[in-house]
Formats: C-alpha cells, structure tokens, sequence
C-alpha cells in the first residue's frame, strides 16, 4: 500500500495515496458555519464544491498547531524579559558593590532545561536552540566569576558579555520566536471517497514524505496506547493502525471515517454532491 505522510505538531499521520486529491497551502480563508465541532474550520470550495475543512491538530493533540506555537512564543517572550531583568541585577549589583543573589538563577536554569529537552522537529529552530544552551552556559559561569571579583573585574567582565554572549543570546530568542511564529505554513489536504469528488479537508503542518509498505507492516490499533498517542475518544474511530517509522510510529487516517459537521444534517437544500453522507 503506498501512503503519503503528514506532520501534525509532534505527530506523524500516514494517509492513502487513493484518498488523496490535492494539497494546497492554507490561507485562513474560509467560509465560516455555525457549528459546535472544536476541530471544524469552515467551508472551502473545492471543484465548485463546498467542502468542510478539519483541523487534525485540535483531533490529534487538542490543540491547533497555530495555538501552540503562539503558546511557544509567549514562553520565549517571557524568558526573554527575564533574562534582562537577571543581567540588570548582576550589573545593579556590581555598580552599587552589593552582594549578588541567585534570585533569578533558578528560572534562568529551569527554563533552560526546558528548551533543552524540547523535540523541535524543525531542523534550523533544532539549530537555534543548540545555539541557545551554548551561550547560555557561558553566561551563566561567566555570572560565577562576576560574583566573586572586584567590582572593576566585574563590570569589565559584564561589559563584555553584554555585547557578545548576553546581545547573541536575545538575537537567538528573537530568531527562535519568529520561526516558530513565521515558518508556520499549513497546508490543507482534500480527500476523497470515490476518487473524483472531495469528500473533507484535513489541515495539516506540513507533508513529510511518501512510503509503500505491505499489510504485515501495519500494527493494529491496541498498540495505540504503548507508542503513546493520546487520541480524544471522539477521534478514535479515524484511526486504521500504525505504521512503524524507524524508531517512531504513523497512524494511519482514514477519512472516510469523519463524520460530517453536525449542522449539516438537517439542512433539506444538500444534496450527496456534498460528500458527507
């Protein structure tokens, strides 16, 4: 069976080749409906036929991929304001001969810990994030030798790094939060039930790749639970098995398995031109 692979935040998804009609970049330009469904985006015309478009983020995760990485972002910013507010401090205190506290060291190595253990698929903010550890350690042991130096050590030792290690690192905060914010291009995928006709849109954060694999290679759905898919019960029923990805797994999505938005079924005017029946 030949798929097509999909990433979807920390997910990989498999769809059949056969299910699929097109891929096109998502321009947040759909026709909005009334309904209740957390992951249904709205309307997209697709050979003049109005076709519902899902998020798979909000199904597979519970949350778009849009919302996480302004969530992302937003920690960034936060990390961001607190690393000049430590490096003030530091200087505050070497200016005014006090005695340096570690009032702030322990956010600063928490939230360095925290990028640290981050599993950025993307490989150039994968890239920036090394960078990040990198000056971030030689900051904090050059924070030890400031604390225990004269105060005219101490401010040509701050003076430095405020223009090299400390400027380096808000540059490599700024260029992480922009990629998480700007190289985020969705892409919607249209499936198909019959080969010809759209059926629904799948939005989904990039295509990664194409695999053939034979029916043996697809491990069913009670291994869900020992690879570590949390799946909302409402979405369950998508899910056709597992293909295993080197030292990772896809789940297989099977569209046809989406049932169409709630608010569809009562309007008399639809015809099976929809897709949704």
């Amino acid at each position: 069976m030949d798929f097509v692979n999909f990433r979807i935040g920390a997910k990989t998804i498999s769809l059949k080749i056969l299910d699929i009609l097109l891929t096109e970049r998502y321009d947040d330009n759909l026709t909005s409906l009334p309904n209740e469904h957390k992951a249904f985006l709205g309307v997209k015309d697709y050979m003049d036929i109005p076709t519902p478009v899902f998020d798979l983020g909000i199904m597979l995760n519970g949350v778009s991929t849009k919302q996480s990485n302004a969530n992302l972002a937003l920690k960034l910013d936060q990390f961001i304001t607190l690393n000049k507010t430590w490096f003030t401090a530091l200087e505050n205190a070497v200016e005014n001969t006090q005695a340096m506290t570690n009032e702030y060291d322990d956010d600063i190595r928490q939230f360095v810990r925290w990028y640290q253990n981050m599993h950025a698929h993307d490989s150039d903010l994968k890239d920036i994030l090394q960078r990040l550890s990198d000056s971030h350690q030689r900051l904090l042991e050059q924070a030890k030798l400031v604390r225990t130096a004269t105060q005219e050590q101490g401010r040509k030792i701050l003076s430095y790094e405020k223009h090299h290690s400390f400027a380096h690192l808000n540059r490599l905060l700024e260029t992480a939060k922009d990629q998480i914010l700007y190289n985020y291009k969705p892409i919607i995928v249209f499936t198909t039930k019959d080969g010809l006709n759209p059926y629904i849109g799948l939005l989904i954060d990039r295509v990664e790749d194409s695999i053939s694999v034979e029916q043996d290679d697809i491990k069913s759905l009670s291994e869900l639970t020992s690879v570590g898919f949390n799946i909302d019960n409402e979405t369950k029923h998508m899910m056709a098995g597992l293909i295993k990805l080197g030292d990772s797994h896809s789940v297989i999505i099977e569209p046809s398995a989406i049932f169409r938005p709630e608010h569809l079924s009562h309007n008399p005017e639809e015809t099976p031109a929809y897709g949704l029946f």
